[in-house]
C-alpha cells in the first residue's frame, strides 16, 4: 500500500472518541453467515493516520467484506511496531475499536503489515536468524487485537527478497493454517516485465494477491522515462498497450498475472480513493507536465467537494475513467489534468472483476472516499457503486 504518514498523526485525537459508537446495520451482514466466505472481497484499507476521515461507527460494512487495519511496521530484531502511525496509547486504542466494529457488523479484519519504506525492516525482521521472532511478533499483534489475518506488504518485493519473503509466509501459514494471509503486489508493465512465475508458487500460501493497480502513471520529468501524461488508474488500454502510457488495471490482470498460472479467484484488483493532479498538461497522452499532488491531499472526498466536476468533467472512453481537464487550471491545487476515479469508474472496475471472475477488490483508502458533507446515506458514493457492480 502507500507509505504512512506519520506527520498526519497531528490530527485531533478527540476524533477517537467516536470510535465507542457501535457500527451501523448493514444490509449484507448474512455474507459471511454460517461460515460462509463470499467469493468476492472488497479488502478496505483503514488507516490510523486518517481516522479523522472516517470513524468506525460510519464505516459502511455493506460494502466492505474485510478491514484492512493499518498500520504496524517490521523493526530490527523481529520487532513490531505498535503505535498505529498515531502513538503507543491512542494506536492501539484505534486498532481495538476498528476490529470491534468490523466483528459487530460480520466482517472479517486483517492487519496491515509494513507498506512503502519499510523495505530495510523487512529485510532485517525476515532473515533466517530474526524470522522465529518475527513471526511470533506478527502473531502476537494479530492476537493482541482479535485479528482474522494479515496483510504482508512488503514493497518494494525485489527478487532478491523472494526467498525470505516465502519462508516467512509458509512459516506464518504453518503456525496458523486457518488464518487470513493477503500480499499486495506492484502492477504489470508490458514494456520490460515478463510474467513472474513466482506468484504461482506461492498462491497456495495466501487467500488473495492483491495487484496495486494505482500509481500507474508519472512524468518523463520525474523520472518516468519515455511516459506521456496517462491515467493514475485506467481500467483499459489499447490492445497491444501503448509504450508511452503503457498501465492498465486489465493489462495487469491478462497480460501480467494470468499467465502464470495464479486463478482469477486468488487476484485482487486496486481501487485509488485518490486522484493525481497534474500541471502543464491538459489531458492523457501529452508530452511533458508534472504531477504535483495525488494520495492524501486529493483524496476523492476533496475533488467531489473542492472541485469543479460538473463543469470540467471528460471520460476516456478507452480507458474507461473520467478526469478533469482546464488549461486555466481547477481546483485549489491548480490542476490542469486530474485523473481520479469517480462512481461510474469504479461501478465498470467492480463489474470488470465480476465478469472475470476475480476474488477481490483492494481499497486505498476508505476514509479518502468518504464524502463527510454529503447527505446520510450518499456519504460514500465509490463503496455504492462498488457494492452493486461487485458485491451483488
Amino acid at each position: 500500500m502507500r507509505n504512512a504518514n506519520p506527520a498526519l498523526a497531528a490530527i485531533v485525537i478527540a476524533a477517537i472518541a467516536g470510535f465507542a459508537a457501535p457500527p451501523r446495520a448493514c444490509a449484507a451482514d448474512a455474507i459471511f453467515a454460517d461460515g460462509f466466505e463470499p467469493a468476492r472481497w472488497v479488502l478496505g484499507y483503514y488507516v490510523g493516520y486518517e481516522r479523522a476521515l472516517l470513524a468506525p461507527a460510519d464505516i459502511p460494512f455493506d460494502a466492505v467484506t474485510h478491514l484492512m487495519v493499518g498500520r504496524v511496521r517490521p523493526l530490527a530484531g523481529g520487532v513490531v511496531s505498535n503505535d498505529f502511525d498515531i502513538d503507543d496509547v491512542n494506536g492501539p486504542a484505534f486498532a481495538h475499536a476498528a476490529v470491534e466494529a468490523a466483528h459487530a457488523a460480520g466482517r472479517k479484519a486483517i492487519l496491515m503489515v509494513g507498506g512503502a519504506g519499510e523495505v530495510d525492516g523487512w529485510r532485517d525482521a525476515a532473515n533466517a536468524a530474526h524470522r522465529p521472532a518475527f513471526v511470533a511478533n506478527l502473531l502476537g499483534r494479530m492476537d493482541q487485537y482479535g485479528l482474522d489475518g494479515l496483510d504482508l506488504d512488503w514493497e518494494p518485493l525485489e527478487d532478491g527478497d523472494k526467498p525470505a519473503f516465502q519462508a516467512l509466509a509458509a512459516a506464518l501459514r504453518s503456525a496458523r493454517p486457518h488464518m487470513l494471509l493477503t500480499v499486495p503486489v506492484g502492477w504489470f508493465n508490458p514494456n520490460y516485465m515478463e510474467p513472474d512465475p513466482f506468484w504461482a508458487e506461492i498462491a497456495p500460501l495466501f487467500d488473495r494477491i492483491d495487484i496495486m493497480t494505482y500509481d500507474m502513471a508519472g512524468a518523463a520529468s520525474q523520472g518516468w522515462d519515455g511516459w506521456q501524461s496517462w491515467h493514475n488508474s485506467a481500467l483499459y488500454n489499447t490492445d497491444p498497450p501503448t509504450a508511452s502510457a503503457p498501465s492498465a488495471v486489465d493489462v495487469s490482470v491478462r497480460l501480467g498475472f494470468l499467465p502464470t498460472g495464479v486463478p482469477a479467484s486468488k487476484l485482487g484488483i486496486g481501487l485509488a480513493f485518490y486522484g493525481y493532479c497534474w500541471q502543464g498538461v491538459t489531458g492523457p497522452h501529452q508530452d511533458g507536465g508534472s504531477i504535483s499532488s495525488s494520495d492524501g491531499t486529493m483524496s476523492y472526498a476533496t475533488i467531489a467537494t473542492q472541485y469543479p466536476v460538473a463543469t470540467t468533467r471528460q471520460w476516456d472512453a478507452t480507458a474507461h475513467v473520467p478526469y478533469l481537464s482546464s488549461v486555466a487550471g481547477v481546483g485549489p491545487q491548480a490542476c490542469n489534468f486530474l485523473s481520479y476515479d469517480d462512481a461510474q469508474s469504479v461501478a465498470d472496475k467492480g463489474a470488470y472483476a465480476k465478469a472475470h471472475g476475480i476474488g477481490g477488490v483492494i481499497i486505498w483508502t476508505i476514509g479518502q472516499g468518504h464524502v463527510a458533507a454529503n447527505p446520510p446515506g450518499s456519504r460514500d458514493p465509490l463503496l455504492d457503486a462498488l457494492r452493486g457492480s461487485y458485491l451483488q
